[in-house]
């Protein structure tokens, strides 16, 4: 299943996208799309339900914003440096275990939302990422079969990261992943089941129409099972939590002098295969 959250900031009501590209009204069937009805097979079931029965009313699509897939995420871990040729072209090393980082909650907005430029921010960056689910609770994982059946879905994530703040300002990096709406989330969140594969997943990314990363989930040096087995011995996944599995090659950051970095006015758009697309223009804080 395909499903999303539409309508205004904070009142978004559930959705589904069906077969034929329809958008189905939820709201009669379920409360909202977050880590409860992910942890809850028999609404899931439901939703299955109605939408084979056809018995969903649809929704004019036209003029109607698509929030974050997931309301009221708990957390947001995220993988730094989860590509080999991400890690080549930053000089960085490939690591020896997966490098964890988080980004609040509230940094997720739509996948059509206003991106903003920190104030003071001379390096924003792009960064497209797969984006895991969880939907069911998960601590100590013992095999990487058993993480895959935690995943509910899987939805495109846009990682936008400020690098001096990240890595020239002190600390660690939070400073230059929880600026204000450095999360797009969406259009939908896949269900597990639709996904054959995670790690043959193409993922792209433009600015302006140029396209500036073009790569697979295959060049993961830690693969998606993997990824929420190894969380799962240092914190506990609830439903609902969001992990972003990293970028391939093509930032801002890795590309020759002077690095074509963000500015207001810029237009994102990314995809990744079955997962859907996004479109940012970028405003100024």
């Amino acid at each position: 299943m395909k499903l999303l959250r539409v309508g205004t900031a904070g009142a978004e009501r559930p959705a589904l996208l069906d077969a034929d590209g329809t958008l189905r009204d939820l709201s009669g069937t379920v409360t909202d799309i977050d880590g409860a009805l992910l942890a809850d097979p028999a609404a899931l079931d439901r939703i299955r339900s109605a939408a084979d029965s056809g018995e969903l009313p649809a929704l004019d699509a036209a003029g109607l914003r698509v929030g974050p897939p997931v309301g009221r995420i708990g957390k947001v871990v995220c993988i730094g440096l989860n590509y080999h040729d991400h890690a080549q072209e930053t000089g960085a090393a490939t690591p020896a275990e997966p490098v964890i980082f988080f980004k609040a909650a509230d940094t997720v907005v739509g996948p059509h939302d206003t991106v903003l430029v920190p104030r003071k921010s001379e390096k924003t960056d792009w960064e497209v990422e797969l984006a895991i689910v969880i939907g069911r609770t998960a601590r100590y994982l013992e095999s990487d079969e058993q993480a895959l059946a935690h995943v509910a879905g899987y939805a495109v994530s846009h990682d936008v990261s400020e690098r001096e703040f990240q890595i020239e300002r002190g600390g660690t990096w939070d400073k230059g992943k929880n600026c204000e709406t450095f999360n797009p989330l969406g259009p939908w969140l896949v269900t597990a089941d639709e996904v054959a594969d995670p790690q043959a997943l193409s993922l792209k990314l433009w600015v302006n129409g140029e396209l500036k990363q073009d790569g697979t989930t295959a060049q993961q040096i830690f693969p998606v099972a993997e990824v929420v087995h190894y969380v799962s011995q240092f914190m506990t996944l609830y439903p609902g939590d969001v992990i972003n599995t990293g970028t391939p090659a093509g930032v801002a950051m890795g590309q020759p002098e002077p690095k074509p970095y963000l500015r207001a006015g810029d237009v994102v758009e990314l995809e990744i295969d079955g997962l859907g697309r996004q479109r940012q223009e970028l405003g100024q804080a």
